[in-house]
């Protein structure tokens, strides 16, 4: 038998359905397919000064380099990005990092937001499910803004 109340509900909750963002990738707030753009998208613009698996280049990336600024740090979780909230990464892809005291140039008119997201999805696929949790907390997603760095010594 027809009934049109069940037909409408089943319509709705197909459209609803399809209206989803694809699930996440282990619970973590990117899809399998921002994993793979950023993959890409790291490999073209971020692997030189960050290293191939986001580990970075240098033995001790706390240390200032001969002209005063810092390296590019490791991305992978073994540094300090995992203490900064996503708005804040994002602006540091988009901006740059000069203002604390790095090299890194922002990519803000060179990618498409989309393509920023994906480059901080591929680099936090890399963390330990510990520090992806440890980030993910409200209390340090929210409570631990980009401190800037000491002032340099002259």
């Amino acid at each position: 038998m027809f009934d049109p109340a069940a037909e409408v509900q089943a319509a709705e909750q197909q459209q609803h359905a399809s209206m989803q963002p694809e699930r996440g990738v282990d619970g973590r707030w990117y899809s399998h397919g921002q994993v793979a753009l950023g993959h890409a998208v790291f490999e073209s613009h971020c692997a030189r000064c960050h290293g191939e698996r986001a580990q970075g280049l240098v033995a001790n990336w706390r240390q200032r380099l001969p002209d005063g600024s810092y390296p590019p740090p490791p991305l992978d979780g073994s540094a300090h990005a995992w203490h900064h909230a996503l708005p804040m990464l994002l602006q540091i892809v988009q901006q740059g990092g000069a203002r604390y005291d790095g090299k890194m140039p922002g990519f803000g008119d060179q990618l498409s937001k989309e393509e920023q997201l994906a480059a901080i999805a591929w680099f936090q696929s890399l963390w330990p499910d510990e520090t992806y949790r440890q980030w993910a907390s409200p209390a340090a997603s929210s409570d631990m803004p980009f401190a800037p760095p000491p002032q340099r010594v002259k």
